[in-house]
């Protein structure tokens, strides 16, 4: 094991503490916007602005990097996100904090696709699937562990402001100081959604699903925390545990979606979304402790769905196209995670009551519904034919190549008409994917995967 950390442990340490630096953010800067007395609305366009400018990274992330180098354009953005932690303290107005929350979600992307592009160049064919493994682990547990430190100060004031700038500052040393050579430039991989949604109607919507509610619990559920009668420590407890549940989900649905249908594996989880967002408004008003218990369940069931919604993807892929479906599927992510807590926040100013809950409920139910018909029209690829599931956060689309479910030889991209194109990890000197797959290319076919030209799907 410590073999295979050695050569990455600065850039582990590092994306450690960007972590924190960020799940201390995101749960801190809601709380601060009920202090100040912002509209729900004005605080849900705080959230969009977040993944709009998320997006905006992951399109443009390629291009700064391809200019100025690796280790000028880490600085950079950390030098960016850290600057704009503490402006949020100085300034503290809606029409501040919108555009200071798109540039924390530009930064992040960046920073992001920066370290995961140096693991992949430092990670080896043998060692890939564990450097995944610890990065994985690292993004379950370090965001717990940020939001937690929120309790070690009054939201309203401006140390945890300064302690949030801090962590971010700190990230870019191990960065900045090392003599390690820099990977090759990154590469803009070319996204076809419309391909995308063909080769998986499920995989998806899935990844939009997971936008439209994950994205609006994660700028909403604080003030639901508050709204139950939670204090600092408590609104802290109840995101750490969610992101706890999530941890313990992944692998145990992750395994038992490569043992059966995938597709009745993310209706289970999808259910029990369901089911626990319609309890937990009522449990917040009846017994203000049973919202720890509601958001473990909350995040066993609804943080893994991005994961198995990527994988059943895969399924579906061929090795050439790993990376763009990758980065695809994180873009829709982004663009569900978008629209997300500006309906749910706008549903909740409407009704003058928080529908947090009822409307992640409501989106994951439409999401169950769809799940239930592309069940019926469409068979389940065998065990032979299906990919190893891994848990797959959601940072930067240069985590594709990192994965080892990937081509590592075959991540060139794709040309032809596209309908966007983010940053993917591009081997130097890889050598060019085989026109044809032969024999396997009808079975390909027979199952439901897109061999060149994409056969129409129903």
């Amino acid at each position: 094991m410590m073999k295979v950390v050695a050569p990455v442990g600065a850039l582990l340490a590092s994306v450690a503490l960007l972590l924190m630096g960020n799940g201390l953010q995101g749960t801190l800067l809601p709380l601060r916007a009920e202090i100040e007395a912002f509209s729900p609305v004005s605080i849900g366009v705080m959230g969009s602005a977040y993944f709009l400018g998320f997006a905006l990274g992951c399109l443009y992330g390629p291009v700064v990097v391809g200019r100025v180098g690796h280790i000028r354009t880490f600085t950079a953005a950390a030098a960016l996100a850290s600057t704009v932690a503490l402006a949020h303290a100085m300034i503290t107005e809606p029409w501040a904090w919108w555009p200071l929350r798109a540039l924390t979600g530009f930064a992040f992307a960046i920073l992001y696709m920066v370290i995961e592009s140096w693991l992949n160049e430092r990670a080896t064919n043998e060692t890939r699937g564990t450097v995944m493994s610890i990065y994985t682990v690292i993004n379950l547990t370090v965001i717990m562990a940020g939001q937690m430190l929120l309790t070690l100060y009054d939201p309203g004031s401006f140390p945890p402001f300064a302690l949030a700038s801090i962590l971010v500052s700190l990230a870019a040393l191990p960065v900045a100081l090392t003599t390690a050579l820099a990977p090759a430039p990154l590469q803009s991989t070319k996204v076809r959604f419309a391909r995308l949604y063909r080769i998986s109607p499920v995989g998806f919507i899935g990844a939009f699903t997971v936008g439209l509610g994950n994205g609006a619990f994660w700028s909403l559920a604080p003030l639901f925390a508050t709204s139950g009668g939670l204090d600092v420590n408590g609104v802290a407890t109840f995101m750490s545990l969610v992101v706890l549940g999530g941890a313990i989900g992944q692998y145990p649905l992750g395994k038992l979606s490569d043992r059966t249908d995938r597709r009745r594996v993310i209706l289970l989880a999808a259910g029990g979304v369901v089911l626990t967002g319609a309890l937990l408004p009522t449990v917040a008003g009846l017994f203000a402790p049973g919202l720890y218990v509601g958001a473990f369940l909350f995040g066993l069931t609804a943080m893994p769905v991005y994961s198995l919604s990527v994988a059943h993807m895969n399924d579906f892929v061929e090795p050439d196209g790993f990376v763009e479906a990758s980065s695809g599927m994180l873009m829709v992510y982004a663009l569900g995670a978008i629209a997300g807590p500006v309906i749910a926040s706008w549903a909740t100013g409407v009704a003058e009551t928080d529908l947090l809950f009822p409307y992640i409920s409501l989106v994951y139910l439409g999401f169950s519904g769809f799940v239930v018909l592309r069940m019926r029209a469409r068979a389940s690829p065998t065990s032979e034919e299906k990919t190893d599931f891994v848990a797959t956060p959601g940072t930067s689309p240069a985590l594709g190549a990192l994965d080892p479910r990937s081509d590592a030889e075959a991540t060139d991209g794709h040309v032809g008409d596209t309908e966007g194109s983010v940053a993917g990890e591009s081997a130097p000197d890889a050598p060019a994917a085989p026109e044809s797959a032969g024999s396997g290319e009808s079975a390909d076919a027979e199952r439901g995967m897109v061999s060149r030209p994409p056969p129409d799907r129903t």
